[in-house]
Order: C-alpha cells, then structure tokens, then sequence
C-alpha cells in the first residue's frame, strides 16, 4: 500500500516493508517532467516486498508539491534542498537512486550532503547535457522538437512518449497514464544542468555508487551512461534493448532486481 503525505509542501509517496525491515531506506527521485508518481507504479511495492521502507519525493513544482506557478524558475539547487528536507525529515543516511534528472540532483547532492549510497539510472551525466541534446537532435530531430513543446505544454499524443521513453512493447493505457501525468519542467534547471551548474569531482568523499543505464535510450544514450560511470571511476550496466523508462518498460523487475541485489552485497 502506497501512502501520500505532505511535508511541508513536498508530496511524499511512501511504501512500508513487508517483511523483515532492511537496515536502509530508499528515496527514489524522479526526472524531469514527471513526479514522485513515476516510482508508485512498480519500484515502491517491489523494493517494500524486499524489506525497504522505500520513499520518493515530488520535487518542487512538480506532482502534488509546491511552487507549480514559479516551475519555470526552480533551479538544481532548489531540487537538491527538497531532497536533503526530505532526507532529514526521515532522519538518517538514505540510500539514493535517482533517474534521467532525478541523477543530477543526487550528483549534486552529495556534493553537499552525506549519504549512503547512490543508484543513478539512465542519469544525465556530470559533464552536462549538451551532447545528449546534440545527439538527439542528429539523430531524432522530430523528437527533439517534440519534447521542446512538451517544455511549453503542448503535447497531444502518445506516440510521442513511447518514441521517447520505451524499446520494449508498452501497452496504450500504460502511454495515457504518463500522458495525463507529465507537465514542463523548469528551464533554469535544464540550464543547470546544461552548463551552469554542474557536478563538481571530489567535492566530498563519493559514497558506493551503481550507474546504470539502457542499450535504447534516445534521451540519455548508453555511451553518456558510460561517461559518467568513468567519471566515478566505475563500471556501468547498460540494460539490453531498453529505453529511458527503465521503471515502466517490460523488464522493469531486471533493473529492479540488480538494484536490490547491489544494495544487499553493499549491506543495505
């Protein structure tokens, strides 16, 4: 059973575990144009079936929280203190797993914060987005149009979001539902995470880190995932004919799983 709270402004959706409790909980942080409702769907019932009190935050401007009428000015830094009030609210080191922009955020966040652990899939790497933007422009040049009016609100289709999120077979209720959830997302944060605000290296001690990331995805592809683990010093693992929404397409219990089973060999 999901429960959703407000914390001060911040929409928190929340699953308990339902066995024995791990000794760490989770907080899943979402990509841009979504919310906290991205991990409801799956990864909060799978990881509390796994013993995780598992948690994901909408940011700022985004699903039931705060601040929708200032989106467009919402910064990195802004997302990075929405997710420390939530960490320190639930009061103790968390693990952080982070999607798409959600990867960011974590990124940044420990520059500034302690924290266990951190899983970044599909995550925009430290270096910024500009390649990812080039690329999709070379190679999806409609797309690339498409998700600009998204920016504005203006998207009427599915066949938009299933160009963009999935690899694998989705059905048509599956496209609606994120359809009639997904929204614009800050242009100050793009900036940010374009060029204005990037990850700074050895900023503070680099917790124990999984990067993941997936064969298909258009939006962050496979060999910008590989950039950041590199970047950390680590080794990725790209998901085989995958997409961006490794938290919806149909193999979403592999990333699952992998996950889990990280966090277990790590002690979490």
């Amino acid at each position: 059973m999901i429960e959703i709270r407000n914390i001060e402004g911040i929409e928190v959706f929340s699953a308990a575990p339902l066995v024995q409790p791990r000794p760490t909980q989770i907080v899943f942080v979402h990509g841009a144009f979504a919310g906290g409702w991205i991990w409801a769907d799956h990864f909060l019932p799978w990881f509390a079936c796994q013993g995780y009190r598992a948690h994901a935050l909408s940011l700022r401007g985004h699903g039931g929280s705060r601040g929708h009428s200032m989106l467009a000015w919402h910064s990195i830094s802004d997302y990075v203190d929405d997710l420390h009030h939530i960490v320190s609210w639930l009061g103790e080191d968390v693990v952080l797993v982070g999607h798409s922009m959600g990867g960011f955020v974590v990124q940044k966040y420990f520059e500034r914060h302690p924290v266990a652990a951190a899983v970044l899939m599909c995550s925009a790497p430290p270096q910024g987005l500009a390649a990812a933007q080039f690329h999709l422009l070379l190679e999806h040049p409609q797309l690339f149009m498409d998700i600009n009016n998204i920016m504005n609100g203006k998207y009427a289709n599915t066949s938009i979001v299933q160009e963009a999120l999935f690899a694998q077979p989705v059905k048509e209720e599956v496209l609606t539902s994120f359809l009639t959830r997904m929204q614009s997302e800050s242009q100050r944060a793009l900036w940010d995470m374009t060029t204005f605000n990037l990850p700074l290296f050895f900023s503070r001690p680099q917790p124990p880190m999984l990067v993941l990331g997936a064969e298909k995805d258009v939006l962050v592809p496979a060999f910008l995932v590989q950039t950041t683990a590199r970047s950390y010093g680590l080794k990725d693992h790209i998901f085989h004919g995958m997409g961006h929404a490794l938290t919806h397409e149909q193999d979403w219990p592999k990333v699952a799983n992998y996950i889990r089973d990280w966090l277990v060999e790590h002690g979490y």
